[in-house]
C-alpha cells in the first residue's frame, strides 16, 4: 500500500508540478507622457521595493508619448536593472499593424532591460483577437514569447482562434460580478484549457479595486473591491499559476492604481469629462506593501516577516451620503446584471496585518473618536502571515485609526484619511483610500511554507485506465498535501463530495458525524473555489481546515470553527 502510494504521488509531482516565476504590473504609458527619466526611476524604485518583476507597458496605437516614454522607460530601468515588456492595446486607439508591432519589438527586444522568458521577450496583449492571425507572421519576424489577453474570447476560443499561436494566456478577469466576492472559476478554466493544449502557461489577473466614472469614455461603474485585495492573493498563492499580472500600476481613470500618484498623469480626468479627479487625494501606496511578502510565498521563496504592520483601506462616504453619480454596480456593456452601488460596496474599514503571531494580539477602529474591536475574519495556516477583517462604519464619521496591539503594546497604529457625510460636488467617490503604518522593531521570524495545491485532475489519466481505485489517490494527494506544511494545522473528519459540473458548481456536502459543519461548497466559494472537471465520489478522510485548490475537481475542507 505504501509503495502505491509512493507511486502515485510521484506520479502526480511529475504531472502538476508549477513552477512559479514572475509578477508584472500593468503600467498604462499614455499616462506617463510628463514623465522624466526620474519620475521613471522614482516608480521603478518603488516597484522593486514591492518585489515586482517587470512593468508591462500598455502601448496604444499611434499615441503621441510612446517613442519619448518608452525611451526614457528602457533608459530608466536599465539604469536600475529593472525588466520592461510590452502589452499591445488593441482597444485604446484602434488595433496595431504588423508593421508597427514588428518595428517596435526590434527596437527593443534585444534591449538588456527587456523581460525574457526562455531565451524569448515576452510579449503580451489587451484584446486583439481579431487580428490574433497578425501574430503568425510578426512571430516569424520576431521569436517572442506570446501570452495574450484575449478574454473577450475566454480561453477555449481565445486558442481556437489562431491555433499554435498562443504561448500562453492572460485573462482579465479580476473582478467579481456584483454583490459576490472573487471566485477563481475563470482562472480554473484557463488552467484546464492551457493544461490539455500542452501544459502552456497561465498569467493569472489580480487588482485591488476598480471605479471609473469618465462620461466621455461611456465608462461609469463599480466592481466589487472591499476584500479583493486580500481574497485574490491567496486565490494566487493557492493556485499557483505561472505568472501574475497587477492592474494595475497607474490606471487612475479606473481607481485600480497601487502606484504612486502623480500630479502630471490625469489627464485621462479631463479627456474622459469626470466631473472631477476622483484619484487625486487618493493614495493606494499600502496596497504594495505587504507585496514582499506575499510574492515571495507565491514564489515558495521562504518569505521572511522582519516588520509586522497593519494596512488598511475604506471608502471616505457612507454610499448613501451622496449622490451616486449614476455608476452602477457592474455593467451592462459586459452584459452583467446591474445593481445599486449600495448592494456591492460595503460601508466599512478593511484591514490587514502581516503578524509573526496573533497571539495575545488585537485590533482596533476608531472612527471619530468611537472605537469597535475589531476580529481576525481571515488567518493564515500558520502563525506568520496575514490576518484580515472589516468593521462597519455604523453611521460613525471623522478620522480612521486602526491599531494592532499585542498584550497592550501598540504594534502599529494607522492614522488615516476621514469618514465625511459630504462629497466634493455633491457626488459619491467610489474609490479607496489606503494607508499602512509598521512597527518600529520586530523580531524576524520566517513563515511556514504554503501547501502545495493539490488536484484530483492530475491524477485522472490514472484513474482514467482503471489501474488504481480512486480512494487511494484520493488519500495520496491528501497525504501530500499535509506532508507538505511544515507546522501541524487542525484536522476535521469528513465526508466529501466531488460532484459532476461542466458548467457551474453543485453543492458539497459534509457528513453529519461532527455536528453540522454545514456546506464545503458555501465554504469553498467565499474563496471563489469552483470545480470544473466531472469526477464524482464520496470519502471519509482527515483534511486540514486550510481550504486547497487546483485546477480540476476540487476538495474542500471545513473550518468548523
Amino acid at each position: 500500500m505504501k509503495s502505491t502510494i509512493f507511486l502515485i504521488l510521484s506520479l502526480w509531482r511529475s504531472v502538476h508540478h508549477v513552477q512559479a516565476t514572475a509578477v508584472f504590473a500593468h503600467f498604462m504609458v499614455y499616462n506617463s507622457e510628463n514623465f522624466t527619466v526620474y519620475d521613471w526611476e522614482i516608480n521603478i524604485a518603488e516597484a522593486q521595493k514591492a518585489h515586482i518583476d517587470a512593468f508591462a507597458l500598455n502601448i496604444a496605437y499611434n499615441f503621441p508619448t510612446n517613442n519619448r516614454s518608452l525611451a526614457n522607460a528602457f533608459t530608466a530601468a536599465n539604469a536600475l536593472n529593472f525588466q520592461l515588456l510590452f502589452s499591445f492595446d488593441y482597444v485604446g486607439n484602434g488595433a496595431w499593424p504588423e508593421g508597427e508591432v514588428i518595428g517596435l519589438l526590434r527596437k527593443y527586444a534585444n534591449n538588456p532591460a527587456y523581460y525574457q522568458h526562455d531565451g524569448k521577450p515576452f510579449v503580451s496583449t489587451f484584446e486583439g483577437s481579431s487580428n490574433a492571425t497578425d501574430w503568425a507572421t510578426i512571430k516569424k519576424y520576431v521569436d517572442c514569447f506570446f501570452v495574450p489577453g484575449w478574454s473577450a474570447l475566454g480561453a477555449k476560443e481565445a486558442l481556437a482562434v489562431a491555433p499554435g499561436v498562443p504561448d500562453g494566456l492572460f485573462s482579465w478577469a479580476a473582478w467579481p460580478e456584483g454583490p459576490a466576492p472573487m471566485e477563481t472559476y475563470i482562472d480554473s478554466t484557463y488552467m484546464q484549457w492551457l493544461k490539455d493544449t500542452g501544459e502552456l502557461p497561465y498569467m493569472m489577473p489580480v487588482s485591488p479595486w476598480f471605479y471609473t466614472n469618465l462620461p466621455g469614455y461611456g465608462k461609469n461603474w463599480i466592481w466589487n473591491g472591499d476584500n479583493l485585495w486580500y481574497d485574490r492573493w491567496q486565490q494566487v498563492i493557492a493556485l499557483k499559476p505561472d505568472f501574475v499580472e497587477i492592474i494595475s500600476w497607474n490606471d487612475y481613470g479606473e481607481s485600480h492604481y497601487i502606484g504612486p500618484l502623480h500630479e502630471g498623469a490625469y489627464a485621462t480626468f479631463e479627456i474622459g469629462k469626470a466631473s472631477y479627479n476622483y484619484a487625486s487625494g487618493h493614495p493606494h501606496d499600502g496596497w504594495r506593501d505587504f507585496l514582499p511578502f506575499i510574492i515571495d510565498v507565491y514564489k515558495g521563496a521562504r518569505a521572511n516577516v522582519t516588520t509586522e504592520g497593519v494596512t488598511a483601506w475604506f471608502r471616505q462616504a457612507p454610499g448613501t451620503a451622496c449622490k451616486n453619480g449614476g455608476t452602477t454596480g457592474n455593467t451592462e456593456t459586459h452584459g452583467q446584471e446591474v445593481f445599486p452601488p449600495t448592494e456591492v460596496l460595503k460601508d466599512e474599514v478593511y484591514y490587514s496585518a502581516l503578524l509573526r503571531s496573533a497571539v495575545d494580539v488585537d485590533v482596533s477602529v476608531d472612527i471619530g473618536g468611537v472605537v469597535q474591536d475589531g476580529k481576525w475574519k481571515n488567518k493564515p495556516h500558520g502563525p506568520v502571515g496575514l490576518y484580515h477583517g472589516s468593521v462597519p462604519f455604523d453611521g460613525n464619521t471623522g478620522q480612521v485609526v486602526v491599531t494592532v496591539s499585542r498584550r497592550g503594546k501598540t504594534i502599529a497604529e494607522m492614522r488615516g484619511a476621514s469618514i465625511s457625510d459630504s462629497c466634493l460636488e455633491d457626488i459619491q467617490n467610489w474609490n479607496a483610500w489606503v494607508g499602512t503604518d509598521f512597527a518600529n522593531k520586530t523580531t524576524s521570524r520566517r513563515p511556514p511554507p504554503s501547501p502545495t495545491p493539490t488536484a484530483v485532475s492530475a491524477a485522472s489519466a490514472l484513474l482514467a485506465l482503471g489501474r488504481i481505485p480512486f480512494a487511494i489517490i484520493f488519500m495520496a494527494l491528501l497525504a501530500n498535501m499535509v506532508a507538505a506544511t511544515a507546522t501541524p494545522v487542525q484536522h476535521e473528519k469528513l465526508i466529501l463530495t466531488v460532484p459532476i459540473s461542466d458548467v457551474s458548481p453543485s453543492v458539497y456536502s459534509a457528513g453529519t458525524d461532527n455536528g453540522d459543519l454545514g456546506s464545503l461548497y458555501s465554504y469553498g466559494t467565499t474563496f471563489g473555489l469552483y470545480p470544473i472537471n466531472g469526477y464524482t465520489c464520496t470519502t471519509t478522510a482527515d483534511a486540514p481546515v486550510t481550504p486547497f485548490i487546483s485546477t480540476g475537481a476540487t476538495a474542500f475542507a471545513y473550518d468548523a470553527s
